[in-house]
């Protein structure tokens, strides 16, 4: 388990998605939890997603895995980067608890590096809020204000950005940890062979809303009402403010309709970025099996990364997991609040909401899926 030296309450308040916060020891007795061989050994997996940053003369090369060694890079001026950790390596998802006082639905990925001396990816800015903790070794990292920021070269498509001003200017050691919002450029550099790790909260934009929405519109025949006027312009060329407006408003109409939207952002907000590792089993769990593993002291666990999500106030009982509902029409609110909130559930736990028969049906097929497996009552 990881604690995390931090006063929640004022962090929310005045830091998050605000300015940027040094947190020295944030984790004081902090252990890395994959070391550089295992993370070495992931990103030679052909369906995780990792690359190979390499500094070169005030640039950066940018190579794509997998990777089958890492000889030719050398000792210095590189940089491994391996997304979503927490899902295919079960030991770092402790590390992701620490941080759940923010809302799942924003949880993107645990990314975890392995950098040389003079390694790193270049000045850039995030759409994200990401929060970098140093694991072993030493990185320098400066931090600018959220000002607009010149992509390098004046190329608009480049991912870095000009050299800044910064406001932060600091050498990360083990167990501390770096909180950045969006739009704040950022630098690392490192000072000695050093594991990082990168944890990142999004939220969508308004293309990915609009996008969504007019998915579920059209594959569900709905959004049908077009604009009435109660007034026309004095001209035959001219689309009038009110008219302008009257049409917009339409959009707005869907916006304030839980019908139109909760759907779409369960499905939306409950889906991965990344690929999970699933756990299917090589046969089908029965309903006998189910409650002869909960007799037997197995608790239930959902894989690293899924996501499983209620909406506050939703027009029907139900979950959304992975991108998909679940309707528990006969189910008590807080039993699915319990499997919302806990990433696992104790053997007596699980027994106890699989008297609901719904919850039963559901767990079985998640398990049967590779979404939730049978767990150790240790774990």
């Amino acid at each position: 388990m990881y604690t995390l030296n931090l006063d929640i309450a004022q962090f929310l308040s005045e830091y998050w998605q605000k300015k940027p916060l040094l947190i020295k020891k944030a984790f004081p007795l902090f252990e890395d939890p994959i070391s550089a061989d295992e993370l070495a050994g992931l990103a030679c997996e052909e369906e995780i997603s990792s690359r190979i940053v390499v500094t070169k003369d005030d640039n950066w090369e940018v190579v794509q895995g997998p990777f089958e060694d890492y000889d030719s890079y050398g000792e210095t001026h590189w940089q491994l980067l391996v997304q979503a950790v927490n899902h295919w390596y079960p030991d770092s998802q402790p590390l992701v608890e620490a941080l759940r006082f923010l809302p799942d639905w924003r949880f993107d990925d645990l990314m975890a590096s392995f950098a040389t001396p003079s390694g790193g990816v270049g000045p850039h800015v995030d759409n994200y809020d990401v929060f970098i903790i140093q694991g072993e070794g030493e990185r320098r990292w400066t931090v600018g204000d959220n000002t607009p920021q010149q992509r390098r070269g004046g190329n608009p498509n480049s991912p870095l950005v000009e050299d800044f001003t910064p406001i932060i200017d600091v050498v990360l050691e083990k167990g501390d940890m770096l909180y950045i919002p969006p739009g704040f450029p950022h630098c690392g550099e490192t000072l000695t062979v050093a594991m990082s790790y990168s944890i990142g909260f999004r939220a969508p934009s308004q293309q990915e809303l609009i996008s969504e929405v007019a998915d579920y519109l059209l594959d569900n025949n709905l959004g049908q009402q077009r604009f009435t006027s109660q007034t026309e312009p004095s001209s035959a060329g001219i689309v009038s403010q009110d008219h302008q407006v009257g049409i917009m408003s339409l959009l707005s109409q869907l916006s304030q309709d839980p019908n139109s939207y909760q759907i779409v952002l369960g499905k939306l907000l409950s889906q991965n970025r990344f690929e999970l590792d699933l756990c299917e089993g090589e046969e089908a769990y029965s309903i006998e099996d189910l409650q002869d593993a909960f007799a037997q002291g197995a608790g239930i666990s959902r894989i690293g990364g899924l996501k499983v999500l209620r909406l506050e106030n939703d027009a029907t009982p139900r979950l959304f997991i992975n991108g998909d509902v679940h309707e528990l029409l006969n189910t008590p609110v807080d039993v699915i609040a319990q499997l919302s909130d806990n990433v696992s559930l104790s053997a007596d736990e699980a027994t106890e909401i699989c008297q609901h028969e719904e919850v039963q049906a559901l767990l079985l097929k998640l398990i049967n899926q590779g979404f939730f497996y049978l767990s150790d009552s240790e774990e």
